[in-house]
Protein backbone atom coordinates (compact mmCIF):
# COMPACT_ATOMS: atom_id res chain seq x y z
CA UNK A 1 0.00 0.00 0.00
CA UNK A 2 2.04 3.32 -0.93
CA UNK A 3 2.03 6.41 1.06
CA UNK A 4 -1.28 8.17 0.39
CA UNK A 5 -3.40 5.14 1.17
CA UNK A 6 -2.01 4.77 4.02
CA UNK A 7 -2.73 8.69 5.26
CA UNK A 8 -6.20 7.80 3.93
CA UNK A 9 -6.21 4.71 6.88
CA UNK A 10 -5.00 6.89 9.40
CA UNK A 11 -7.44 9.83 8.07
CA UNK A 12 -10.31 8.05 8.81
CA UNK A 13 -8.89 6.54 11.78
CA UNK A 14 -8.61 10.23 13.35
CA UNK A 15 -12.43 10.95 12.01
CA UNK A 16 -13.68 8.74 14.81
CA UNK A 17 -11.44 10.81 17.08
CA UNK A 18 -13.20 13.77 16.38
CA UNK A 19 -16.13 13.89 18.21
CA UNK A 20 -13.54 13.60 21.30
CA UNK A 21 -11.07 16.24 20.30
CA UNK A 22 -11.23 17.97 23.61
CA UNK A 23 -8.98 15.32 25.21
CA UNK A 24 -6.91 15.33 21.98
CA UNK A 25 -5.89 18.94 21.92
CA UNK A 26 -5.78 18.38 26.34
CA UNK A 27 -3.59 15.77 26.19
CA UNK A 28 -1.31 18.17 23.37
CA UNK A 29 -1.27 20.61 25.69
CA UNK A 30 -0.40 18.68 28.52
CA UNK A 31 2.38 16.50 26.72
CA UNK A 32 3.70 20.08 25.28
CA UNK A 33 4.21 21.32 29.20
CA UNK A 34 5.27 18.19 30.71
CA UNK A 35 8.30 17.97 28.13
CA UNK A 36 9.03 21.85 28.23
CA UNK A 37 9.25 21.39 31.92
CA UNK A 38 11.59 18.27 31.89
CA UNK A 39 13.89 19.37 29.18
CA UNK A 40 13.73 22.77 31.06
CA UNK A 41 15.53 20.59 34.43
CA UNK A 42 19.33 20.09 32.38
CA UNK A 43 19.33 24.04 32.51
CA UNK A 44 19.18 24.24 35.56
CA UNK A 45 21.36 21.63 36.36
CA UNK A 46 23.75 22.89 34.09
CA UNK A 47 23.81 26.48 36.00
CA UNK A 48 24.13 24.41 39.01
CA UNK A 49 27.61 22.88 37.55
CA UNK A 50 28.46 26.18 36.82
CA UNK A 51 27.89 27.45 40.51
CA UNK A 52 30.24 24.42 41.29
CA UNK A 53 33.70 26.27 40.30
CA UNK A 54 36.50 23.86 42.10
CA UNK A 55 36.71 22.34 45.77
CA UNK A 56 36.12 25.07 48.28
CA UNK A 57 34.42 27.15 45.79
CA UNK A 58 30.37 26.68 45.91
CA UNK A 59 28.40 29.38 45.80
CA UNK A 60 25.39 27.76 48.21
CA UNK A 61 23.12 30.98 48.27
CA UNK A 62 23.06 30.81 43.86
CA UNK A 63 22.19 26.72 44.78
CA UNK A 64 19.28 27.14 46.96
CA UNK A 65 16.99 28.78 44.27
CA UNK A 66 18.22 26.39 41.39
CA UNK A 67 17.49 22.93 43.46
CA UNK A 68 14.21 24.36 44.46
CA UNK A 69 13.27 24.98 41.06
CA UNK A 70 14.23 21.74 39.90
CA UNK A 71 11.76 19.89 42.46
CA UNK A 72 8.89 22.19 41.27
CA UNK A 73 9.97 21.21 37.74
CA UNK A 74 9.78 17.68 38.35
CA UNK A 75 6.34 17.71 40.02
CA UNK A 76 4.68 19.97 37.17
CA UNK A 77 6.43 17.40 34.60
CA UNK A 78 5.26 14.40 36.24
CA UNK A 79 1.81 16.20 37.33
CA UNK A 80 0.87 16.88 33.23
CA UNK A 81 2.79 13.66 32.01
CA UNK A 82 -0.48 12.40 34.19
CA UNK A 83 -2.98 14.25 33.01
CA UNK A 84 -1.74 13.39 29.25
CA UNK A 85 -1.37 9.81 29.70
CA UNK A 86 -5.31 10.33 31.22
CA UNK A 87 -6.55 12.26 28.37
CA UNK A 88 -4.62 10.01 25.73
CA UNK A 89 -6.49 6.72 26.75
CA UNK A 90 -9.83 8.58 27.15
CA UNK A 91 -9.42 9.66 22.92
CA UNK A 92 -7.86 6.04 22.55
CA UNK A 93 -10.71 3.81 24.26
CA UNK A 94 -13.53 6.24 22.99
CA UNK A 95 -12.12 6.08 19.59
CA UNK A 96 -12.00 2.22 19.88
CA UNK A 97 -15.42 1.72 21.44
CA UNK A 98 -16.87 3.85 18.21
CA UNK A 99 -15.49 1.98 15.63
CA UNK A 100 -16.22 -1.07 16.95
CA UNK A 101 -19.80 0.15 17.22
CA UNK A 102 -19.53 1.25 13.67
CA UNK A 103 -18.08 -2.19 12.40
CA UNK A 104 -20.90 -4.23 14.68
CA UNK A 105 -23.29 -2.15 13.29
CA UNK A 106 -22.50 -2.47 9.59
CA UNK A 107 -22.39 -6.42 10.03
CA UNK A 108 -26.05 -5.94 10.85
CA UNK A 109 -26.77 -3.93 7.60
CA UNK A 110 -24.61 -5.81 5.16
CA UNK A 111 -26.71 -8.20 3.23
CA UNK A 112 -27.33 -11.86 4.58
CA UNK A 113 -24.86 -12.95 1.37
CA UNK A 114 -22.55 -11.24 2.08
CA UNK A 115 -21.83 -12.66 5.54
CA UNK A 116 -22.75 -16.23 4.42
CA UNK A 117 -19.87 -15.64 1.73
CA UNK A 118 -17.15 -14.79 4.63
CA UNK A 119 -15.52 -17.10 7.53
CA UNK A 120 -17.42 -15.74 10.28
CA UNK A 121 -14.34 -16.56 12.38
CA UNK A 122 -12.92 -13.85 9.73
CA UNK A 123 -15.29 -11.65 10.76
CA UNK A 124 -15.34 -12.00 14.61
CA UNK A 125 -11.23 -11.33 14.13
CA UNK A 126 -11.82 -8.17 12.57
CA UNK A 127 -14.10 -7.09 14.95
CA UNK A 128 -12.20 -8.08 18.14
CA UNK A 129 -8.21 -8.85 17.30
CA UNK A 130 -7.96 -5.98 14.48
CA UNK A 131 -9.88 -3.35 16.54
CA UNK A 132 -7.69 -4.32 19.47
CA UNK A 133 -4.54 -3.77 17.31
CA UNK A 134 -5.97 -0.58 16.04
CA UNK A 135 -6.34 0.64 19.74
CA UNK A 136 -2.61 -0.71 20.28
CA UNK A 137 -1.36 1.66 17.84
CA UNK A 138 -3.70 4.40 18.83
CA UNK A 139 -2.47 4.53 22.67
CA UNK A 140 1.33 4.30 20.95
CA UNK A 141 0.68 7.22 18.71
CA UNK A 142 -1.09 9.71 20.77
CA UNK A 143 1.34 9.20 23.62
CA UNK A 144 4.67 8.38 22.56
CA UNK A 145 4.55 10.19 18.95
CA UNK A 146 2.77 13.51 20.28
CA UNK A 147 6.02 13.43 23.36
CA UNK A 148 8.54 12.71 20.89
CA UNK A 149 8.13 15.26 17.95
CA UNK A 150 7.44 17.92 20.53
CA UNK A 151 10.65 16.96 22.59
CA UNK A 152 12.66 16.64 19.22
CA UNK A 153 11.45 20.25 18.74
CA UNK A 154 12.07 21.41 22.05
CA UNK A 155 15.25 20.16 22.21
CA UNK A 156 16.57 21.52 19.03
CA UNK A 157 15.16 24.45 19.95
CA UNK A 158 17.54 24.54 22.98
CA UNK A 159 20.56 23.19 21.87
CA UNK A 160 20.83 26.02 19.00
CA UNK A 161 19.72 28.45 21.57
CA UNK A 162 22.84 27.56 23.72
CA UNK A 163 25.47 27.07 20.66
CA UNK A 164 24.04 27.17 17.76
CA UNK A 165 27.32 25.88 15.84
CA UNK A 166 26.97 22.54 17.95
CA UNK A 167 23.65 22.24 17.48
CA UNK A 168 24.08 22.33 13.47
CA UNK A 169 25.75 19.45 13.88
CA UNK A 170 22.80 17.84 15.05
CA UNK A 171 20.95 19.29 12.73
CA UNK A 172 23.16 17.52 9.97
CA UNK A 173 22.81 14.16 11.03
CA UNK A 174 18.84 14.15 12.00
CA UNK A 175 18.14 12.89 8.24
CA UNK A 176 19.51 10.07 9.51
CA UNK A 177 17.34 8.86 12.05
CA UNK A 178 14.38 9.88 9.53
CA UNK A 179 15.87 7.26 6.96
CA UNK A 180 15.78 4.45 9.73
CA UNK A 181 12.13 5.30 10.45
CA UNK A 182 11.30 5.18 7.05
CA UNK A 183 12.97 2.27 6.33
CA UNK A 184 11.62 -0.15 8.54
CA UNK A 185 8.34 1.65 8.27
CA UNK A 186 7.81 0.79 4.47
CA UNK A 187 9.42 -2.85 5.26
CA UNK A 188 7.39 -3.75 8.11
CA UNK A 189 3.72 -2.35 6.67
CA UNK A 190 3.24 -5.10 4.20
CA UNK A 191 4.44 -8.08 6.69
CA UNK A 192 1.73 -6.91 9.79
CA UNK A 193 -0.83 -6.23 6.82
CA UNK A 194 -0.18 -10.11 5.85
CA UNK A 195 -0.01 -11.54 9.44
CA UNK A 196 -3.23 -10.07 10.25
CA UNK A 197 -4.99 -11.50 7.25
CA UNK A 198 -3.67 -14.30 8.14
CA UNK A 199 -4.44 -14.58 11.88
CA UNK A 200 -7.98 -13.96 10.47
CA UNK A 201 -7.68 -17.22 8.83
CA UNK A 202 -6.66 -19.10 11.56
CA UNK A 203 -9.22 -17.26 13.82
CA UNK A 204 -11.90 -18.82 11.40
CA UNK A 205 -10.33 -22.53 10.96
CA UNK A 206 -10.50 -22.23 15.11
CA UNK A 207 -13.72 -21.32 15.44
CA UNK A 208 -14.85 -23.76 12.78
CA UNK A 209 -13.13 -26.59 14.34
CA UNK A 210 -14.36 -25.68 18.07
CA UNK A 211 -17.52 -25.29 17.22
CA UNK A 212 -17.72 -29.01 15.92
CA UNK A 213 -15.75 -30.59 18.10
CA UNK A 214 -18.00 -33.87 18.16
CA UNK A 215 -18.06 -33.80 14.41
CA UNK A 216 -14.18 -33.86 14.23
CA UNK A 217 -13.87 -36.64 17.46
CA UNK A 218 -16.68 -39.05 15.76
CA UNK A 219 -14.82 -39.02 12.12
CA UNK A 220 -11.69 -39.61 13.27
CA UNK A 221 -10.45 -35.80 11.46
CA UNK A 222 -8.15 -35.01 14.57
CA UNK A 223 -4.90 -35.68 12.82
CA UNK A 224 -5.65 -34.21 9.88
CA UNK A 225 -7.32 -30.88 11.52
CA UNK A 226 -3.68 -30.74 13.21
CA UNK A 227 -1.92 -30.88 9.97
CA UNK A 228 -4.55 -27.96 8.30
CA UNK A 229 -3.75 -26.13 11.72
CA UNK A 230 -0.28 -26.52 11.45
CA UNK A 231 -0.50 -25.20 8.18
CA UNK A 232 -1.83 -21.78 8.71
CA UNK A 233 0.06 -21.89 11.72
CA UNK A 234 3.34 -22.09 9.73
CA UNK A 235 2.30 -19.76 7.57
CA UNK A 236 1.50 -17.19 10.67
CA UNK A 237 4.79 -18.42 12.05
CA UNK A 238 6.94 -16.84 8.43
CA UNK A 239 4.86 -13.95 8.25
CA UNK A 240 5.47 -13.28 12.27
CA UNK A 241 8.83 -13.85 12.02
CA UNK A 242 9.55 -11.55 8.75
CA UNK A 243 7.30 -8.53 10.72
CA UNK A 244 9.44 -9.14 13.92
CA UNK A 245 12.61 -8.80 11.97
CA UNK A 246 11.61 -5.58 10.54
CA UNK A 247 10.46 -3.89 13.65
CA UNK A 248 13.29 -5.44 15.66
CA UNK A 249 15.67 -3.41 13.54
CA UNK A 250 14.17 -0.42 15.26
CA UNK A 251 16.43 -0.49 18.45
CA UNK A 252 19.87 -1.65 17.42
CA UNK A 253 19.95 1.05 14.07
CA UNK A 254 18.16 3.76 16.30
CA UNK A 255 20.53 3.78 19.34
CA UNK A 256 23.69 3.42 16.66
CA UNK A 257 22.13 6.41 15.09
CA UNK A 258 22.31 7.55 19.12
CA UNK A 259 25.51 6.87 19.50
CA UNK A 260 26.65 8.79 16.42
CA UNK A 261 24.93 11.78 17.07
CA UNK A 262 26.19 11.76 20.59
CA UNK A 263 29.45 11.20 19.83
CA UNK A 264 29.57 14.47 17.64
CA UNK A 265 28.11 16.73 19.76
CA UNK A 266 31.20 15.49 22.84
CA UNK A 267 33.80 15.97 20.13
CA UNK A 268 32.25 19.42 18.61
CA UNK A 269 31.34 20.75 22.07
CA UNK A 270 34.73 19.62 24.20
CA UNK A 271 36.32 21.58 21.61
CA UNK A 272 34.49 24.83 21.60
CA UNK A 273 34.67 24.86 25.52
CA UNK A 274 38.50 24.49 24.90
CA UNK A 275 38.22 27.50 22.60
CA UNK A 276 36.78 29.37 25.75
CA UNK A 277 33.59 29.55 24.11
CA UNK A 278 31.20 26.92 25.85
CA UNK A 279 31.20 26.40 29.91
CA UNK A 280 31.27 22.62 31.40
CA UNK A 281 27.59 23.20 32.58
CA UNK A 282 26.30 24.42 29.40
CA UNK A 283 28.30 21.26 27.53
CA UNK A 284 27.01 18.92 30.09
CA UNK A 285 23.21 20.46 29.61
CA UNK A 286 24.00 20.31 25.89
CA UNK A 287 25.08 16.37 25.97
CA UNK A 288 21.97 15.91 28.10
CA UNK A 289 19.99 17.09 25.22
CA UNK A 290 21.68 15.57 22.61
CA UNK A 291 20.44 12.14 24.43
CA UNK A 292 17.27 13.52 24.67
CA UNK A 293 16.94 14.08 21.21
CA UNK A 294 17.94 11.07 19.62
CA UNK A 295 15.58 9.10 21.83
CA UNK A 296 12.31 9.97 20.74
CA UNK A 297 13.55 8.73 17.18
CA UNK A 298 13.71 5.07 18.83
CA UNK A 299 10.16 6.10 20.51
CA UNK A 300 8.91 7.28 16.91
CA UNK A 301 10.29 3.96 15.37
CA UNK A 302 8.74 2.14 17.50
CA UNK A 303 5.75 3.50 16.90
CA UNK A 304 5.96 3.72 13.32
CA UNK A 305 6.03 -0.22 13.54
CA UNK A 306 2.88 -0.50 15.59
CA UNK A 307 1.19 1.97 13.39
CA UNK A 308 2.02 -0.44 10.41
CA UNK A 309 0.12 -3.23 12.72
CA UNK A 310 -2.19 -0.65 13.35
CA UNK A 311 -3.30 0.52 9.76
CA UNK A 312 -2.73 -3.32 8.48
CA UNK A 313 -5.56 -3.70 11.14
CA UNK A 314 -7.30 -0.87 10.19
CA UNK A 315 -7.92 -1.96 6.77
CA UNK A 316 -9.26 -4.75 6.99
CA UNK A 317 -11.90 -3.43 9.58
CA UNK A 318 -12.95 -0.67 7.02
CA UNK A 319 -13.06 -3.24 4.29
CA UNK A 320 -16.27 -4.63 6.64
CA UNK A 321 -17.54 -0.76 7.14
CA UNK A 322 -17.09 -0.78 3.39
CA UNK A 323 -19.31 -3.05 2.35
CA UNK A 324 -22.64 -2.30 0.16
CA UNK A 325 -25.11 -2.19 2.76
CA UNK A 326 -28.25 -3.83 2.46
CA UNK A 327 -30.60 -1.75 0.32
CA UNK A 328 -32.71 0.40 2.53
CA UNK A 329 -36.90 0.27 2.82
CA UNK A 330 -38.36 2.06 -0.04
CA UNK A 331 -39.86 5.30 0.72
CA UNK A 332 -43.32 4.81 0.24
CA UNK A 333 -42.42 1.52 2.45
CA UNK A 334 -45.63 0.13 4.24
CA UNK A 335 -45.05 -1.40 7.80
CA UNK A 336 -48.05 -3.62 8.17
CA UNK A 337 -49.13 -5.06 11.74
CA UNK A 338 -50.34 -8.17 10.59
CA UNK A 339 -52.34 -9.74 7.01
CA UNK A 340 -54.34 -12.01 5.85
CA UNK A 341 -51.36 -14.21 4.28
CA UNK A 342 -52.24 -14.60 0.75
CA UNK A 343 -49.14 -15.02 -1.19
CA UNK A 344 -48.42 -14.31 -4.71
CA UNK A 345 -44.74 -15.39 -6.50
CA UNK A 346 -45.10 -14.00 -9.91
CA UNK A 347 -42.29 -14.98 -12.63
CA UNK A 348 -39.67 -15.15 -9.77
CA UNK A 349 -36.30 -15.63 -10.97
CA UNK A 350 -33.24 -16.12 -8.74
CA UNK A 351 -29.27 -17.23 -8.53
CA UNK A 352 -26.69 -17.35 -6.11
CA UNK A 353 -24.09 -17.76 -8.98
CA UNK A 354 -25.27 -15.81 -12.11
CA UNK A 355 -23.52 -18.93 -14.08
CA UNK A 356 -25.93 -21.43 -12.13
CA UNK A 357 -29.49 -20.52 -12.38
CA UNK A 358 -31.20 -22.29 -9.61
CA UNK A 359 -35.30 -20.72 -9.55
CA UNK A 360 -36.11 -20.24 -12.55
CA UNK A 361 -39.66 -18.81 -13.91
CA UNK A 362 -41.50 -19.76 -10.53
CA UNK A 363 -45.20 -19.11 -10.28
CA UNK A 364 -47.45 -20.09 -6.97
CA UNK A 365 -50.47 -18.63 -5.38
CA UNK A 366 -51.31 -19.18 -1.72
CA UNK A 367 -54.75 -18.13 -0.72
CA UNK A 368 -55.11 -17.34 3.08
CA UNK A 369 -55.35 -20.03 5.53
CA UNK A 370 -53.68 -22.53 3.33
CA UNK A 371 -50.84 -24.94 4.35
CA UNK A 372 -48.10 -25.21 1.79
CA UNK A 373 -45.10 -27.74 1.59
CA UNK A 374 -42.10 -27.66 -0.13
CA UNK A 375 -40.81 -31.05 -0.69
CA UNK A 376 -37.96 -32.54 -3.18
CA UNK A 377 -34.00 -33.37 -3.30
CA UNK A 378 -31.62 -31.41 -1.61
CA UNK A 379 -30.38 -28.59 -3.07
CA UNK A 380 -34.04 -27.86 -4.96
CA UNK A 381 -34.36 -24.46 -3.91
CA UNK A 382 -36.89 -24.98 -1.05
CA UNK A 383 -34.90 -23.36 1.66
CA UNK A 384 -33.64 -20.45 -1.25
CA UNK A 385 -37.66 -20.00 -1.40
CA UNK A 386 -38.04 -19.54 2.29
CA UNK A 387 -35.02 -16.80 2.03
CA UNK A 388 -36.61 -15.32 -0.60
CA UNK A 389 -40.19 -15.10 1.43
CA UNK A 390 -38.43 -13.65 4.09
CA UNK A 391 -36.24 -11.16 1.81
CA UNK A 392 -33.22 -12.74 3.51
CA UNK A 393 -32.55 -12.63 -0.38
CA UNK A 394 -33.96 -10.25 -2.97
CA UNK A 395 -35.11 -12.07 -6.43
CA UNK A 396 -32.87 -10.83 -9.67
CA UNK A 397 -35.83 -10.83 -11.31
CA UNK A 398 -39.89 -11.34 -10.71
CA UNK A 399 -42.10 -10.00 -8.14
CA UNK A 400 -43.03 -11.92 -4.59
CA UNK A 401 -46.54 -10.17 -3.12
CA UNK A 402 -48.08 -10.23 0.06
CA UNK A 403 -51.41 -9.93 0.25
CA UNK A 404 -51.40 -7.90 -3.07
CA UNK A 405 -48.58 -5.95 -1.84
CA UNK A 406 -44.72 -6.14 -3.41
CA UNK A 407 -42.87 -7.23 -0.47
CA UNK A 408 -39.87 -4.38 -1.87
CA UNK A 409 -43.46 -2.22 -0.83
CA UNK A 410 -42.91 -3.41 2.48
CA UNK A 411 -40.03 -2.86 5.32
CA UNK A 412 -37.98 -5.58 6.21
CA UNK A 413 -38.56 -5.79 9.67
CA UNK A 414 -42.06 -5.68 8.94
CA UNK A 415 -42.52 -8.14 6.67
CA UNK A 416 -40.12 -10.63 9.02
CA UNK A 417 -42.76 -9.98 11.80
CA UNK A 418 -45.42 -10.95 9.59
CA UNK A 419 -43.93 -14.66 10.18
CA UNK A 420 -43.08 -17.02 12.43
CA UNK A 421 -40.33 -19.08 11.60
CA UNK A 422 -38.35 -22.47 13.32
CA UNK A 423 -35.46 -23.90 11.45
CA UNK A 424 -33.50 -26.57 11.71
CA UNK A 425 -30.35 -25.14 12.80
CA UNK A 426 -31.26 -24.51 16.22
CA UNK A 427 -29.92 -21.19 18.10
CA UNK A 428 -30.05 -20.13 21.66
CA UNK A 429 -27.82 -17.29 23.21
CA UNK A 430 -26.14 -17.45 26.65
CA UNK A 431 -29.23 -16.48 29.54
CA UNK A 432 -32.44 -17.72 30.88
CA UNK A 433 -34.57 -20.11 28.98
CA UNK A 434 -36.98 -17.64 29.79
CA UNK A 435 -35.07 -14.75 27.78
CA UNK A 436 -34.56 -17.32 25.22
CA UNK A 437 -38.12 -18.06 24.24
CA UNK A 438 -38.94 -14.74 24.45
CA UNK A 439 -35.95 -13.31 21.91
CA UNK A 440 -39.32 -12.30 19.61
CA UNK A 441 -41.06 -10.45 21.97
CA UNK A 442 -39.29 -9.08 25.06
CA UNK A 443 -41.92 -7.69 26.81
CA UNK A 444 -43.93 -11.01 26.94
CA UNK A 445 -45.28 -12.07 30.17
CA UNK A 446 -44.70 -14.88 32.18
CA UNK A 447 -47.90 -16.79 31.45
CA UNK A 448 -47.46 -16.06 27.89
CA UNK A 449 -44.01 -17.45 27.94
CA UNK A 450 -45.45 -20.52 29.77
CA UNK A 451 -48.44 -20.95 27.59
CA UNK A 452 -45.81 -21.20 24.75
CA UNK A 453 -43.46 -23.57 26.03
CA UNK A 454 -46.52 -25.60 26.60
CA UNK A 455 -47.95 -25.40 23.86
CA UNK A 456 -44.33 -26.80 22.34
CA UNK A 457 -44.75 -29.53 24.71
CA UNK A 458 -41.40 -27.86 26.41
CA UNK A 459 -42.53 -27.08 29.49
CA UNK A 460 -42.47 -30.17 31.29
CA UNK A 461 -38.29 -30.56 30.61
CA UNK A 462 -38.23 -26.99 31.34
CA UNK A 463 -39.69 -27.43 34.71
CA UNK A 464 -36.88 -30.47 35.20
CA UNK A 465 -34.11 -28.39 34.98
CA UNK A 466 -32.28 -27.03 37.80
CA UNK A 467 -33.87 -23.12 38.16
CA UNK A 468 -36.59 -24.18 35.44
CA UNK A 469 -37.44 -21.24 33.16
CA UNK A 470 -34.70 -19.35 34.82
CA UNK A 471 -31.58 -21.58 34.17
CA UNK A 472 -29.05 -19.94 32.19
CA UNK A 473 -28.27 -21.93 29.06
CA UNK A 474 -24.68 -22.01 28.03
CA UNK A 475 -23.58 -20.52 24.98
CA UNK A 476 -25.26 -22.30 21.70
CA UNK A 477 -27.54 -24.27 24.54
CA UNK A 478 -24.50 -26.57 25.38
CA UNK A 479 -25.61 -27.91 28.69
CA UNK A 480 -29.16 -29.39 27.09
CA UNK A 481 -30.20 -31.68 23.97
CA UNK A 482 -30.48 -30.37 20.40
CA UNK A 483 -34.35 -32.12 20.75
CA UNK A 484 -34.94 -29.63 23.64
CA UNK A 485 -33.19 -26.41 21.77
CA UNK A 486 -35.85 -27.33 18.95
CA UNK A 487 -38.71 -27.51 21.35
CA UNK A 488 -37.29 -23.37 22.80
CA UNK A 489 -37.04 -22.36 19.15
CA UNK A 490 -40.65 -23.77 18.28
CA UNK A 491 -41.63 -22.10 21.71
CA UNK A 492 -40.26 -18.83 20.39
CA UNK A 493 -42.06 -19.17 17.44
CA UNK A 494 -45.09 -19.88 18.67
CA UNK A 495 -45.13 -16.82 21.43
CA UNK A 496 -44.80 -14.19 18.61
CA UNK A 497 -48.68 -15.73 17.59
CA UNK A 498 -47.11 -14.75 13.87
CA UNK A 499 -49.38 -13.96 10.66
CA UNK A 500 -48.08 -16.60 8.73
CA UNK A 501 -45.64 -19.50 9.72
CA UNK A 502 -42.62 -21.16 7.96
CA UNK A 503 -41.54 -24.44 9.21
CA UNK A 504 -38.12 -25.52 7.78
CA UNK A 505 -36.93 -28.74 8.99
CA UNK A 506 -39.17 -27.62 12.33
CA UNK A 507 -39.01 -31.38 13.71
CA UNK A 508 -35.81 -32.91 12.20
CA UNK A 509 -34.20 -33.29 15.81
CA UNK A 510 -37.46 -34.12 18.11
CA UNK A 511 -38.13 -38.00 18.61
CA UNK A 512 -41.62 -39.41 17.34
CA UNK A 513 -43.93 -39.17 19.80
CA UNK A 514 -43.16 -35.63 20.44
CA UNK A 515 -43.22 -34.61 16.82
CA UNK A 516 -46.74 -36.09 17.05
CA UNK A 517 -47.85 -33.73 19.59
CA UNK A 518 -45.74 -30.81 18.03
CA UNK A 519 -47.40 -31.25 14.66
CA UNK A 520 -51.09 -31.06 16.71
CA UNK A 521 -49.84 -27.97 18.10
CA UNK A 522 -48.66 -26.48 14.82
CA UNK A 523 -52.35 -27.53 13.37
CA UNK A 524 -53.89 -25.83 15.96
CA UNK A 525 -51.33 -22.82 15.48
CA UNK A 526 -51.97 -22.74 11.76
CA UNK A 527 -55.54 -22.28 11.50
CA UNK A 528 -56.38 -19.43 9.83
CA UNK A 529 -52.74 -18.91 9.63
CA UNK A 530 -50.91 -18.93 5.81
CA UNK A 531 -47.99 -21.90 6.52
CA UNK A 532 -45.16 -22.89 4.59
CA UNK A 533 -43.54 -26.05 5.54
CA UNK A 534 -40.32 -27.92 4.25
CA UNK A 535 -39.54 -31.50 5.11
CA UNK A 536 -37.88 -34.54 4.23
CA UNK A 537 -40.03 -36.51 6.39
CA UNK A 538 -43.09 -36.35 4.15
CA UNK A 539 -45.21 -38.33 6.54
CA UNK A 540 -45.40 -34.96 8.26
CA UNK A 541 -47.06 -33.12 5.46
CA UNK A 542 -50.08 -35.14 4.64
CA UNK A 543 -52.45 -32.86 5.82
CA UNK A 544 -51.23 -29.68 3.84
CA UNK A 545 -53.58 -28.18 1.43
CA UNK A 546 -51.02 -28.50 -1.26
CA UNK A 547 -47.86 -29.82 -1.77
CA UNK A 548 -45.39 -28.44 -4.05
CA UNK A 549 -42.74 -30.86 -5.72
CA UNK A 550 -39.46 -29.09 -6.42
CA UNK A 551 -36.72 -30.00 -8.67
CA UNK A 552 -33.51 -27.77 -9.83
CA UNK A 553 -35.68 -24.63 -9.09
CA UNK A 554 -39.21 -25.97 -10.59
CA UNK A 555 -42.43 -26.71 -9.28
CA UNK A 556 -42.50 -30.51 -11.33
CA UNK A 557 -45.60 -31.48 -9.39
CA UNK A 558 -48.21 -29.95 -7.21
CA UNK A 559 -51.85 -31.29 -5.33
CA UNK A 560 -52.67 -33.25 -2.03
CA UNK A 561 -50.78 -35.87 -0.63
CA UNK A 562 -53.51 -38.41 -2.71
CA UNK A 563 -53.37 -36.43 -5.37
CA UNK A 564 -49.58 -36.31 -5.83
CA UNK A 565 -49.64 -40.41 -5.15
CA UNK A 566 -52.27 -41.02 -7.28
CA UNK A 567 -50.42 -39.25 -10.26
CA UNK A 568 -47.74 -42.24 -9.68
CA UNK A 569 -45.10 -39.31 -10.05
CA UNK A 570 -41.63 -37.92 -8.99
CA UNK A 571 -43.32 -37.40 -5.38
CA UNK A 572 -44.75 -40.96 -5.68
CA UNK A 573 -41.37 -42.03 -6.15
CA UNK A 574 -39.70 -40.33 -2.98
CA UNK A 575 -42.62 -41.01 -0.73
CA UNK A 576 -42.52 -44.87 -1.13
CA UNK A 577 -38.86 -45.05 -0.93
CA UNK A 578 -39.17 -43.63 2.62
CA UNK A 579 -41.78 -46.25 3.31
CA UNK A 580 -40.97 -49.16 0.91
CA UNK A 581 -41.33 -51.76 3.73
CA UNK A 582 -44.92 -50.12 4.10
CA UNK A 583 -45.67 -50.40 0.67
CA UNK A 584 -44.90 -53.83 -0.65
Amino acid sequence: MDMEKRSDILKRILSFAKPHLWYLAAALVSALLSVSLTLYAPILIGRGIDEILEPGKVYFDNLKPILIGLIAVAILAALFQWLMTLCTNMVTYKTVRDLRVAVFNKVEEIPLSRIDSRSHGDIISRIINDIDSVSDGLLQGFSQLFTGIITIAITLGYMLSLNFKVGLVVVVLTPLSLFVASFIAKHSFDMFRRQSAVKGQLSGYIEELVGNQKVVKAFGYEERAQGEFDTINHQLYEVGVKAQFYSSLTNPCTRFVNGVVYAAVAIFGALSCIAGGFSVGALSSFLTYANQYTKPFNEISGVVTELQTALASAKRVFAVIDEPAEEPDAADAQYPQNCEGQIEIDHVHFSYDAAKPLIQDFNLKVQPGQRIALVGPTGCGKTTMINLLMRFYDTDSGEIRVDGQPVKQIGRNALRSLYGMVLQDTWMFKGSVRENIAYGKPDATDEEVIAAAKAAYAHSFIMRLPQGYDTILTEDGGNISQGQKQLLCIARAMLTKPSMLILDEATSNIDTRTEIKIQKAFGEMMKGHTSFVVAHRLSTIRESDCILVMKDGQIIEQGTHEQLLKQKGFYHQLYYSQFVQTAS
